[in-house]
């Protein structure tokens, strides 16, 4: 599928992220509603998955492949329990609407909106991330950035054309009557699997 920048590794620097921004980002992620699991491997990363597919009953997920979902062979494994899954573009494209869950990997957080940036040029990423009830993401861990300059700094250096989706939490909208209310116009619940451990370069 069709990225903004085919290597984010490259493009973010030792200089632009800080492991100790990351209590920072969690604390964020929290008043924003998301929901966070700091893992330090693949393994464990693959474990939480799992138990989120068992603890909501999910019977189908959408996934834009990235290096942690396979190396931590996630696919094969929901799989196993009889999870449909689906991961190429035209399958994805097909299944969003009535999938459970949705996948992605993401490039980095902002410890100043417990926000996280999605390459999300191709169609699919987008499905993804805004038609299912639940969206999960992998990060690697020790890609933090302090601020939302910070943020649209990296990506000025590498985009050109495409879509870069900054997601702050799960959907929500006041627009009736002030009345907030979640899941609207997206997923209801915004899950971020942090992992510590470094795969294939990092998660992008």
């Amino acid at each position: 599928m069709k990225k903004v920048c085919e290597n984010w590794e490259k493009v973010i620097t030792v200089k632009d992220v800080d492991i100790s921004l990351f209590e920072e980002f969690h604390e964020r992620t929290k008043i924003i509603g998301a929901e966070l699991f700091h893992v330090k491997t693949i393994t464990e990363a693959k474990n939480v998955l799992i138990n989120l597919v068992r603890s909501t009953n999910a019977h189908k997920v959408v996934a834009v492949n990235c290096p942690l979902l396979q190396a931590a062979g996630i696919s094969e494994a929901l799989l196993t329990m009889g999870v449909e899954v689906y991961t190429d573009a035209a399958n994805v494209r097909v299944h969003c609407e009535t999938a459970d869950i949705g996948i992605s990997g993401v490039e980095f957080g902002i410890a100043e909106s417990g926000s996280v940036c999605l390459d999300s040029y191709s169609v699919e990423s987008r499905l993804v991330s805004a038609m299912t009830p639940m969206h999960v993401v992998f990060l690697n861990s020790r890609n933090i950035v302090k601020g939302i300059a910070d943020a649209v700094e990296i990506v000025s250096r590498i985009f050109d054309r495409g879509y870069v989706t900054f997601i702050s939490g799960p959907s929500r909208t006041a627009d009736i009557e002030r009345v907030l209310t979640i899941g609207v116009h997206g997923p209801s619940r915004f899950i971020i699997i942090a992992v510590d451990e470094q795969v294939n370069g990092g998660v992008d």
